[in-house]
């Protein structure tokens, strides 16, 4: 499957950027303003979802054959704790089970005082990639 720039998704809508990208852990930043605040003016927590998604999503493609496989997310949850209003958080995903077809990840979302802002566990799906396929 042939990945879209990442500024034409939700990844780039949002002001994602990676930090860190590796098998064992990625981190991930993401403003807080207009384009990821709820109606009250704070983050919203799809937005905290997404990212979440995302480092987990990164993390596990870098642990596949990417020319037969790839990742997407198949159950994630999230406990927001703390509001924010601006400013960056910061997604530090570490793996806590790598399969053959899913592989599940810890995330920890912070804001700049390595406050937590949210935490999730996502679990992603390794599939086969379509295009390799006839």
């Amino acid at each position: 499957m042939n990945m879209k720039p990442i500024e034409e998704t939700i990844v780039g809508a949002l002001g994602i950027k990676m930090v860190e990208v590796s098998k064992d852990r990625v981190i991930a930043t993401m403003p807080v303003h207009a384009a990821t605040h709820q109606p009250f003016g704070l983050l919203h927590g799809g937005a905290s979802v997404v990212l979440a998604e995302t480092v987990a999503s990164f993390g596990t493609w870098q642990n596949v054959d990417q020319e037969r496989e790839v990742a997407v997310g198949l159950e994630i949850n999230a406990n927001h704790l703390r509001p924010k209003k601006d400013g960056i958080v910061t997604a530090i995903a570490t793996p806590l089970h790598k399969g053959r077809t899913t592989m599940v990840w810890d995330i920890k979302i912070q804001d700049e005082e390595e406050r937590l802002i949210c935490i999730s566990r996502c679990t992603v799906a390794i599939v086969a990639n379509e295009q390799r396929r006839g």
